[in-house]
């Protein structure tokens, strides 16, 4: 017969909140909700629930939000709800020693890569900007390393040459939380096999920045391309059009280019790209077909030329600003 297993949950963001739906839809008990505490958003600054706060409130479960989880107090809450397993997905605080053997099946995680590949923050990230073909979600019996843990699960995607990071991101949110739900009801049911990670193929995805933002056009195309995607729908790419800042919001590889100009020249603009010579020769050209002025809104480059096409006119050099 099928059992239902008492469970903890720790998240914060959206990314998070897909799994939290989940569970509540699964056959088990959600008792209680940990998430980190509200924070400023908006022009007001105006303190807001995280997503799994905003969602554990609607379904009226305890929530809890401490700073840390390194004293005792703050374990306390762990404690007191007799959870069979704590569920783990971008909670944010790191989890001490102590907090992982309360639960009596230990702290279950819901990690966006196919680990090894890719442990740390960024991972949905910079699987895309390194060009990779698949990435997923393993979920993994938490212990006290980083993205360390044994892989109870493992759950593949496809990346294609237009995937952005939005785009997975949503993508691999639904299938962490039909992978958790599974992975519950295997443990449950049968119990999961845990399978260590292989020492080979370690890479570690370090928290996006804005300084990565800023295109250098002496780079490779397809460098470039995969970079567009990856940083959409943050931070955004971007780069200099004369005085102006232009985001780039999607990007492919011109495999048809036989064009030579100083890295970073707008060629003669398509109807529906502007066309970027890149690469250390500028051999190599970026097609642009989504980008953003200042005081406007994202547009496809047909739209963007058909309003503002005075703006993009061929031979200037994007990434430097004019001098007066």
């Amino acid at each position: 017969m099928s059992q239902s297993l008492r469970v903890a949950f720790a998240g914060t963001p959206d990314f998070a909140a897909a799994s939290l739906a989940a569970l509540l839809e699964s056959r088990h008990e959600v008792v209680s909700v940990h998430t980190q505490p509200d924070r400023g958003a908006g022009r007001g600054r105006k303190l807001t629930p995280s997503p799994v706060k905003a969602l554990a409130l609607e379904h009226e479960l305890p929530v809890h939000q401490p700073t840390t989880l390194k004293d005792a107090a703050a374990r306390q809450a762990l404690v007191d709800c007799n959870a069979d397993v704590l569920v783990v997905v971008a909670y944010g605080l790191i989890l001490p020693q102590a907090v992982l053997d309360i639960p009596r099946l230990g702290c279950l995680n819901v990690h966006a890569s196919l680990l090894p590949r890719w442990r740390g923050a960024a991972p949905i990230q910079r699987a895309i900007e390194a060009g990779d073909t698949r990435s997923g979600v393993t979920i993994m019996q938490m212990d006290a390393g980083l993205d360390t843990g044994d892989m109870l699960l493992v759950r593949d995607t496809p990346i294609t040459a237009t995937t952005t990071s939005g785009e997975l991101h949503d993508r691999l949110a639904a299938l962490g939380g039909k992978s958790i739900v599974e992975a519950l009801d295997a443990l449950s049911d049968t119990g999961l096999a845990a399978t260590p990670q292989p020492a080979e193929g370690v890479t570690y995805a370090t928290k996006l920045s804005k300084a990565e933002a800023e295109l250098d056009f002496t780079r490779p195309a397809a460098e470039l391309a995969a970079r567009v995607r990856a940083f959409n729908p943050w931070p955004v790419t971007w780069t200099r059009l004369a005085d102006d800042t232009l985001r780039l919001w999607l990007a492919e590889l011109d495999t048809e280019s036989d064009t030579a100009a100083a890295p970073g020249t707008l060629l003669e603009s398509a109807p529906d790209a502007l066309r970027i010579a890149c690469g250390p020769d500028g051999t190599q050209v970026l097609r642009i077909t989504r980008a953003q002025l200042p005081g406007g809104k994202p547009l496809a480059v047909r739209d963007l030329l058909n309003a503002r096409g005075e703006r993009f006119a061929p031979g200037q050099l994007l990434g430097q600003e004019t001098t007066s």
